[in-house]
């Protein structure tokens, strides 16, 4: 027997067939014609839709939860039409279009043509004039400052990314938001056109109807013109009025959607209306004093103003009782132990790996009732290195110094300076990258890559962001900072401790590998010596078990032997990590060049050495950072691959103005990365 089809299912089925079904039925009623009683049903299911679309942008909390609203705007504005049609097509063949068109032209404007075509005009005006054109107006904008600020944004997501404050999967859903909300407030931009042509198209259909009516009724049924105008002109109206009113609650909906903020309460618009404009006791106070001297004045209807200043002053009553019983509950902190001298001596003495001191003034980045959140980025920071490096960072020492400039912050490792910066409060960081210019703020240097910037009052941060600027927080100034200290001192915080920590933690996985670790054969020192010169080389030692296994295998004790059949071992890593869409893009020696530079190698009791001339070797340092400038111009990132005997040495050479270019070995290609040619180095 088969399994039964779960609800979900059954509907997502349904939702497939009817919503085409649904479609092509509204094209096919512009041309079939329909009895008066089927075109009731359908107006009465027009208004209904029009109404749950009102409310359902008022529930929402963010535009984007309804998202499918620009499409079911052009659903909903042919639906119209298609009814148009047939109400059109119902009263110049019968002279009758059903009991709702019918009830509209005499109930609602008491049979009077006049009547009936003021209102209709009202109504066009107030959704043509006022609400559509507002509505457009409002998507437009927020469509161009939208596609404008998508730049910044998503530089704001990778910055967060690489600061390890966001994992993977989240940077992957942020960017998907951006991108949504580009797309919705894009398609909003060009849907409002659809409310505004269903307005123009009311006002030539009620036309048409009311002329060809009148012509139909004399010519036709042989009516006289004043009984004609009478009875086609309130059809007319009266199916305009069918019309419009579905046309203009939607064109409140479309207005609503594209000027709602997204929020974090759940009550929706009302909540938001109930929380923003009556909460505030003072503001309630002053309104009904202000609405209760009104009713004083001489010719003014006293009782309608005095029971909206009473209404005004309960709710004053009731916003101010209900502030005083949610006071503040401070919790007392706890004393610290009290420490004697010696220990207070010996905490001051010691050296913390990595420390980040703050001036007085930046303490708020730290307190979390002041929505500070420092220190827990700063947890985020060590778990994303972790899983990048394969480096266990230390616990990063975060305290004041009264010593320290106002917003000034500086960042040590082992108790020597490794950089420093400011972070002014009540200011954000603009990178002056040419999208938008700021000529505001004070100028000031990027901290982590030396790019021109400006501080900013952070009060101006929303308008620059939606001028396509990018725009940082002074959290995430100093957490990108930290980022890039800890990485470049990466091996400098490998202590060996913390090595004897992460080879501890494979003895119950892999026992046989790190079996020679601390013997003669492999020195504890001489694992921490390969995984320094890897992290130096911007290689993770995360597979520290592959290390281990291969370093234990060496056929001699020197480190760089090791530390090249460490390498070999995570070739394929180091290749995927120096790849771009599993594209590695490369730069070569011409090959006479580097046959010279082979010649120029010399056996050592060291090992290998190179020993060119000096003016060989200045020359070869130009042509490789004339080459890469080229390549760096190009916007391409490019890996140096020569023999597996130059690969130390210009790793060397090139490590004091490039410390993270790859320099890789032929041997060390492999096959999980296309390998693609970007040129030649070679001498002028």
């Amino acid at each position: 027997m088969a399994a039964p089809i779960s609800v979900a299912a059954s509907r997502s089925r349904m939702a497939l067939i009817g919503v085409p079904f649904g479609i092509v039925s509204i094209i096919a009623v512009m041309v079939v014609p329909l009895p008066s009683a089927l075109v009731d049903l359908l107006l009465a299911f027009n208004i209904s839709l029009a109404i749950l679309i009102l409310v359902t942008s008022m529930a929402v909390k963010d535009p984007l939860e309804f998202s499918v609203f620009p499409a079911l705007l052009l659903v909903t504005t042919l639906f119209r039409l298609a009814l148009n049609v047939s109400t059109t097509r119902l009263i110049l063949g019968q002279g009758f279009a059903g009991k709702i068109v019918e009830a509209f032209g005499m109930f609602v404007v008491a049979g009077s043509v006049i009547i009936g075509l003021v209102v209709f005009l009202i109504l066009v005006v107030i959704q043509f004039a006022v609400i559509t054109n507002g509505a457009g107006r409002v998507a437009e904008v927020g469509a161009r400052f939208v596609l404008d600020a998508m730049p910044g944004k998503q530089m704001a997501i990778d910055a967060d990314l690489n600061a390890g404050l966001i994992t993977d999967t989240v940077a992957r859903q942020r960017r998907l938001e951006v991108t949504r909300e580009a797309d919705f407030y894009g398609a909003m931009d060009g849907a409002s056109k659809f409310v505004k042509g269903d307005a123009i198209a009311g006002l030539v259909i009620v036309a048409i109807n009311l002329i060809g009516g009148i012509a139909v009724g004399v010519l036709q049924f042989g009516l006289g013109v004043g009984e004609s105008v009478q009875r086609f002109a309130l059809l007319a109206v009266g199916d305009g009025l069918v019309s419009q009113l579905p046309a203009l609650l939607i064109s409140v909906a479309s207005g609503i959607i594209v000027t709602r903020v997204s929020t974090d309460g759940d009550g929706g618009l009302g909540g938001d209306l109930w929380m923003q404009l009556l909460r505030n006791a003072r503001v309630l106070g002053i309104g009904a004093a202000a609405v209760t001297v009104l009713s004083f004045v001489p010719g003014l209807p006293r009782v309608p103003f005095l029971v909206i200043g009473v209404t005004l002053a309960v709710s004053a009553l009731r916003a101010r009782s209900a502030a005083e019983e949610a006071p503040l509950e401070l919790e007392a902190a706890e004393p610290e132990p009290e420490l004697d001298e010696s220990e207070v001596l010996r905490e001051q003495l010691r050296v913390e790996p990595l420390e980040l001191e703050l001036s007085p003034d930046l303490f708020d980045l730290v307190d979390p009732d002041r929505g500070g959140n420092l220190l827990d980025r700063v947890r985020a920071l060590r778990r994303q290195l972790a899983r990048e490096l394969g480096l266990v960072v230390p616990l990063v020492r975060t305290r004041d110094n009264l010593t320290l400039p106002p917003a000034a912050y500086v960042i040590q490792v082992n108790g020597v300076e490794a950089g420093s910066g400011e972070a002014p409060p009540g200011h954000v960081l603009v990178l002056a990258d040419g999208a938008v210019p700021v000529t505001v703020g004070r100028a000031t240097t990027e901290p982590v890559y030396g790019l021109p910037a400006s501080w900013v009052p952070a009060d101006l941060a929303e308008h620059l962001e939606l001028q396509g600027a990018t725009v940082v927080d002074r959290g995430s100034v100093i957490i990108t900072h930290l980022s890039d200290i800890a990485r470049r001192y990466a091996p400098d915080l490998l202590s060996r401790q913390v090595v004897h920590e992460l080879v501890e933690s494979l003895r119950d996985t892999s026992p046989t590998v790190v079996g020679d670790v601390g013997t003669d054969r492999l020195p504890l020192s001489e694992v921490q010596e390969v995984l320094r010169g890897l992290l130096r080389e911007g290689v993770s030692i995360r597979d520290l078990a592959s290390i281990l296994e291969a370093v234990s295998a060496a056929p001699t004790m020197r480190t760089e032997d090791r530390l090249a059949v460490a390498r070999e071992a995570l070739a394929p890593a180091i290749c995927a990590a120096a790849a771009k869409d599993g594209v590695m893009s490369v730069l070569t020696f011409e090959p006479a060049l580097e046959q010279q530079l082979l010649e120029n190698m010399r056996q050592t009791d060291g090992g290998p050495q190179f020993a060119a001339p000096p003016e060989l070797t200045e020359r070869l340092i130009n042509a490789v950072d004339r080459a890469l400038a080229e390549q760096e111009e190009l916007g391409h990132q490019v890996a140096i691959v020569c023999s597996p005997q130059l690969r130390t040495t210009i790793r060397r050479l090139v490590v004091h103005t490039r410390p993270l270019l790859p320099v890789i070995a032929y041997s060390e290609l492999r096959s999980n990365v296309e390998v693609e040619s970007r040129g030649v180095i070679r001498l002028e």
